[in-house]
């Protein structure tokens, strides 16, 4: 009963902390912009690619190529040459207002599960609140290192939200691991 609780001790704070990070501080926004003009962009998009959900990152370079010197300069020119982009697409339009519940839940339950992991590390730590705040932290950064560090790196993510990410993992982890660790703590037997 222990491990549930502060895993929904863990969850509660990183959703919140989640929602006042996007909500009220620009943390989960750095870097977004709008396009110049939108309808245009959307115009392209559905024009200039297939009609299925995928990652499209422009310009676009064929492994199948890897090895063909011929394929790999030309692709290296247009690279230099082109603006770059990294696309999340789905084809099809959907209310992002009508699926806030259906969302909310997911990242609820994405964060619970990973409060979830945390405690069972802190449990067999002999956490209280201090290590529990050490603990949370480095899971905290760990994420970041491993999520947004490649995507900084090898999809060229902003730095701005690169380090608006980093803030927004390792202080909410920061706290919940505070909360956890306080929690798995009390009722330890000395």
């Amino acid at each position: 009963m222990r491990i549930a609780i502060a895993t929904l001790l863990g969850g509660i704070v990183m959703f919140l902390w989640g929602a006042f990070a996007h909500m009220v501080l620009p943390l989960g926004e750095m870097s977004m912009r709008a396009p110049l003009d939108e309808d245009k962009v959307l115009a392209a998009l559905h024009d200039g690619l297939p009609g299925e959900h995928g990652i499209y990152v422009l310009p676009h370079y064929d492994p199948a190529t890897q090895g063909d010197e011929k394929s790999i300069a030309t692709f290296s020119a247009k690279a230099k040459a082109n603006p770059y982009a990294f696309i999340v697409y789905t084809p099809y339009g959907k209310d992002p207002m009508a699926s806030m519940p259906y969302n909310l839940f997911h990242q609820w339950l994405s964060e619970t599960l990973a409060a979830l992991i945390v405690a069972l590390i802190m449990i067999r730590a002999g956490t209280g609140a201090a290590r529990g705040l050490l603990i949370g932290l480095g899971f905290g950064i760990f994420s970041w290192l491993s999520l947004s560090v490649p995507y900084w790196n090898w999809y060229r993510f902003p730095g701005a939200f690169t380090l608006g990410s980093l803030v927004e993992q390792a202080f909410g982890w920061l706290v919940a691991g505070a909360i956890m660790g306080w929690w798995l703590g009390r009722h330890r037997t000395p």
